[in-house]
């Protein structure tokens, strides 16, 4: 087998893995950064358990999910950030199709919302709130988008007054593009990305609401970013 045959077969059996609507339920809803429970997911994806712990472990194998134990429980993530961008840029292609379908129920129509007010994308915010935060950085000369996202020198000055430290990992990136699904431009994501949305979490800036991805911005958050970053609260709301 040619290094090109290989290259070949190897992306399709990661197209195989993604490419099953039980697997891509469970991806997605991994996307909001924590580790899940095999029954967490099975009635998130509406299967039976057995089932999903078959899934579950192709998805372990085949190096998209990483497994870990506390106790009685067994928990899966997303296996890093690389797989995170992966699935969002994917569910990213698709997005448009899913908005033109109007949701069947109240409940669905006020879930969505939320999402796309504000959420997190891996390990970072997304959805208007992380486009704001995303063109505030810019409009401030905190942030370079002219050839791929950069933190300027006063960038890192801001981070760092804020007192949000950013500890690079690996080969991650400090700062990059990742396409936001609803808003249809890119956030910022990296380590930069992960540090902000870690710290308006930590102090209260934002809180998680629902069972999937959606944050919303507290009374100290609209505080806090009106005063970091000139953000408005009707932006926010």
């Amino acid at each position: 087998m040619t290094e090109r045959d290989a290259e070949a077969s190897g992306l399709a059996r990661l197209a195989g893995l993604i490419a099953d609507e039980t697997r891509a339920a469970c991806l997605l809803a991994l996307l909001d950064g924590r580790a899940w429970t095999a029954g967490e997911l099975a009635r998130h994806a509406g299967v039976a358990a057995s089932t999903l712990s078959e899934h579950l472990g192709k998805l372990v194998s085949g190096g998209l999910l990483a497994g870990e134990r506390q106790g009685r429980h067994r928990y899966v993530r997303l296996a890093d950030d690389r797989v995170a961008q992966l699935v969002e840029d994917l569910a990213a292609q698709v997005a448009p199709e899913a908005a033109a379908r109007r949701p069947r129920t109240l409940r669905a129509s006020s879930a969505g919302s939320a999402m796309a007010r504000g959420r997190t994308c891996y390990d970072h915010l997304a959805g208007r709130l992380g486009i704001a935060v995303t063109d505030a950085l810019t409009g401030r000369g905190l942030l370079r988008q002219d050839t791929g996202f950069a933190l300027t020198d006063a960038g890192l000055g801001w981070f760092d007054a804020a007192g949000i430290a950013l500890k690079p990992t690996g080969r991650r990136p400090l700062a990059r593009a990742c396409l936001d699904w609803t808003e249809r431009r890119p956030h910022l994501a990296g380590v930069a990305g992960a540090a902000l949305c870690r710290h308006a979490l930590d102090a209260g800036w934002c809180v998680r609401i629902g069972s999937e991805r959606a944050v919303k911005v507290t009374s100290a958050g609209e505080r806090a970013l009106s005063e970091l970053l000139g953000i408005g609260a009707a932006t926010l709301r």
